[in-house]
């Protein structure tokens, strides 16, 4: 894939491509794997402060740019986002597996099958967050509960990252695996209760290439993305 710009009706495969393309190089250079974590973390702790304060244009394009690195990270690590997020939510919870989700309705029993419906993977982004809409309807929660749980899904991935890192099983590398599909839920889960549309502030931020500099790869430096303002 040649991909300079993220457009409207591209997939996340295709987002995370660009973020390679774009970022791979300067961060190979610059950044550490803890690097890419904490400013992951730092911009999502701004799109929170941003639903804190009513803030929504605070909310969203930092919401956009912690995605981007998440992506960074799933490159870091080669684990194919999307193809993650897919077997973790095969258009269906991943615990009750069903859409809409029913776990606070009842509790699935130990040996109780699926009652899944098998359903035609999503072809792009905007698909995709449509599709958690309809697993995890926006109208079950407030914009809040769904920052809260993302927050949650990003200590989580930082817990699955350190225990990995410290010890290297396949096993561990599976829970980050899972921890980033989770964080692509809640991340869409913020987008929709908040009616953000994620593939239009994509598109917006990353036209062609970073989203500060625009060039591919990202000429940015190190010290200048520390004291980035968003």
């Amino acid at each position: 894939m040649n991909i300079t710009g993220f457009k409207k009706d591209n997939s996340i495969a295709q987002f995370q491509e660009l973020m390679r393309r774009t970022y791979s190089v300067p961060d190979d250079r610059y950044y550490s794997l803890w690097d890419l974590l904490i400013n992951q973390e730092r911009f999502a702790m701004r799109s929170l402060k941003g639903i804190r304060k009513g803030d929504c244009k605070k909310l969203k394009n930092n919401l956009a740019i912690a995605f981007s690195w998440m992506m960074t990270i799933g490159n870091r690590l080669h684990i194919d986002v999307e193809k993650e997020t897919w077997r973790r939510f095969p258009f269906a919870c991943s615990y009750c597996k069903s859409a809409p989700c029913r776990c606070k309705k009842e509790k699935k029993k130990k040996g109780r099958k699926s009652s899944m419906i098998s359903r035609k993977k999503p072809e792009t982004l905007s698909d995709f967050q449509e599709m958690f809409g309809i697993i995890y309807p926006p109208e079950r929660r407030t914009l809040e509960e769904a920052g809260i749980h993302l927050a949650e899904e990003i200590g989580e991935l930082s817990e699955a990252i350190l225990c990995y890192c410290g010890e290297h099983k396949k096993r561990q590398f599976k829970k980050i695996e899972i921890e980033i599909a989770d964080y692509v839920s809640c991340v869409f889960g913020v987008t929709n209760s908040a009616r953000v549309d994620m593939a239009t502030e994509l598109s917006k931020i990353f036209h062609h290439g970073c989203q500060v500099c625009h060039k591919v790869p990202c000429g940015c430096n190190f010290s200048f993305v520390g004291k980035y303002k968003s």
